[in-house]
């Protein structure tokens, strides 16, 4: 009967190939800001179902805009920590599981790049579909968020008993044109990534059948 058990290793590879041990401190680190992510989450929805009755509907828009970029975010977290970890730490053993995810029975360096890549684009739509809903408030008097204008207003607002009233804008025509040319250039690098994964993949196959008898 053949012996199935894995060769052993010398001392020096052994200690370089445990090294991908140090990692798991990072992926740790990364379920702890997950729950960060998670409390910001609860936060963020009591927000927005208490003050409901006094906001307006683009308020209302830009905070639910807002949850969907804490999940998208949770969700980019989730690849980097169970598609790194299956990757370049250790096996999970998951075969079989019925919550398995789909991707990861496929998953590898590249394409985990490739969906990281992906992810990253989706969560960057959200950030510019923010800005051009508050784009409309840019021509009007209000001031620019964080500035002298803007604390003065908020203080003259808080002393009157004001609500939830937009007080001061948070975008520029610079800002918006700079966020869209970010914008392009994640989805540009995003394409290079794919079309380099596939001109490898293609490479890859053409040499094996050229290798095969």
């Amino acid at each position: 009967m053949a012996d199935t058990r894995p060769a052993r290793l010398n001392p020096l590879p052994a200690l370089i190939f445990s090294s991908r041990w140090l990692q798991l401190p990072l992926y740790l680190g990364l379920i702890v800001a997950q729950c960060v992510y998670v409390f910001l989450f609860l936060k963020e929805l009591v927000h927005l179902v208490s003050d409901a009755a006094g906001m307006t509907e683009q308020m209302i828009m830009l905070l639910v805009l807002g949850l969907i970029d804490v999940v998208m975010i949770s969700n980019l977290l989730v690849m980097v920590i169970v598609g790194g970890y299956e990757t370049f730490v250790s096996r999970l053993g998951l075969q079989g599981h019925p919550d398995q995810p789909e991707w990861l029975s496929h998953v590898n360096a590249s394409v985990l790049k490739v969906k990281l890549a992906m992810a990253i684009i989706g969560i960057s739509s959200i950030h510019l579909l923010k800005t051009f809903i508050e784009a409309g408030s840019m021509g009007s008097d209000l001031p620019l968020c964080g500035t002298v204008e803007a604390a003065v207003a908020a203080r003259e607002a808080a002393a009157l008993g004001v609500g939830a009233v937009k007080l001061c804008v948070t975008t520029t025509e610079t800002g918006v044109i700079w966020q869209t040319i970010i914008h392009g250039a994640f989805i540009l690098s995003a394409i290079g990534i794919a079309w380099t994964d596939k001109l490898m993949a293609h490479a890859g196959k053409a040499k094996a059948v050229a290798a095969t008898p």
